[in-house]
């Protein structure tokens, strides 16, 4: 599996909940779930019982669908945190909240993570003063990730949501400067989305 070929709003209908890919419309009487909570296709309204296989299988594509990663992205995800001593599924999920893209996307400098990696493509997005177009680039504790000095004007209305935002206890972000500051790995309690990491890991592990 490669890139996600439904449209944003029928992947929140084939997990049945909201995965914030549409930002702020995702919160409105827009979102497609509160028009049709049925999962997308010409049998999306059929209850099937789920095999322990699918229910793994949904769980690893509902939280690939949330950072918008690809299957190979997702699979390297889980051998890093497989090799790395801790607990495996809680080091998939600081893996991608620690991507550029989604660092980005927390700050409040993009509407949504898909956003957010268009704009790091672009090279909008500085670490540490030096360009980084690379979406999956892991931010590390103390890294700063700012705008570059050429794209400040096209981002004062996203700067003037993140002065105002309110973040995590682990992101904080200098008004003085424009910057955001990864203060912390967070920690499982501090990931606030509905994942089941264990049946994900389970999911690979087989």
């Amino acid at each position: 599996m490669g890139k996600h070929k439904l449209a944003d709003c029928k992947q929140c209908r084939r997990e049945g909940e909201r995965l914030l890919l549409k930002g702020d419309r995702c919160n409105s009487q827009k979102c497609a779930l509160l028009r049709r909570k049925t999962a997308p296709g010409m049998h999306g309204a059929a209850i099937k019982k789920q095999s322990e296989y699918a229910v793994r299988l949904r769980e690893k594509q509902k939280l690939r669908r949330i950072f918008g990663v690809s299957e190979k992205q997702m699979w390297r995800c889980f051998e890093k945190a497989h090799r790395t001593p801790g607990v495996t599924g809680t080091l998939m999920l600081q893996f991608l909240e620690c991507r550029l893209d989604n660092i980005a996307y927390r700050l409040g400098l993009a509407f949504s993570r898909k956003h957010a990696r268009q704009l790091v493509k672009h090279g909008h997005f500085q670490v540490n003063g030096r360009k980084v177009d690379l979406p999956s680039y892991a931010v590390a504790p103390n890294d700063k990730v700012s705008i570059k000095q050429g794209s400040l004007k096209s981002f004062e209305p996203a700067l003037t949501r993140a002065r105002e935002a309110q973040y995590p206890a682990w992101l904080k972000f200098d008004p003085t400067e424009n910057t955001g500051i990864l203060v912390s790995i967070p920690n499982r309690e501090e990931i606030d989305y509905p994942i089941d990491e264990q049946l994900i890991v389970e999911y690979y592990a087989k």
